[in-house]
């Protein structure tokens, strides 16, 4: 069964901010001759790969809910031109809309059991994926969603 990881993702006030960003990064990529495949840089490198890779993703907590998630694709461990440690989460660009789910602020990243993921929108939803982020934002604030 995999695991997954739960991430703040900070500077983002939607799906559709995150969406916009990941789409820009990837031309840049392309404009630059770079192979255009997204990653997220952490510090800490996750000691459970194999348990992640066998089809875990990476939650994205945006404005203190879950609300969307990407399939981790690869983990590389490097070192960085400061000596330091670091890995890259390679993800998939896609970007799969959750059920809202709320979450503390935190630092890092944090291992997610499947049993606590949240479902994916399409899987539950009702069409909260048709309303607007700031209404479902303050619904979500409310406690409604």
């Amino acid at each position: 069964m995999a695991l997954h990881i739960v991430k703040l993702c900070v500077g983002c006030d939607s799906i559709e901010d995150l969406a916009a960003w990941i789409d820009f990064r990837l031309e840049e990529k392309r404009a630059a001759g770079e192979l255009p495949e997204q990653f997220h840089t952490t510090r800490m490198v996750p000691k459970r790969v194999d348990e992640i890779l066998d089809g875990g993703s990476l939650y994205w907590v945006i404005k203190g809910n879950i609300q969307c998630r990407q399939r981790l694709l690869d983990i590389r461990p490097f070192t960085d031109s400061e000596g330091i440690h670091r890995c890259h989460l390679v993800l998939e660009p896609k970007l799969v809309p959750t059920l809202w789910q709320p979450r503390r602020a935190f630092q890092g990243w944090r291992y997610l059991k499947p049993e606590e993921a949240p479902a994916d929108e399409a899987n539950g939803g009702k069409g909260r994926a048709a309303l607007p982020a700031e209404l479902r934002q303050e619904l979500a604030a409310l406690g409604l969603l």
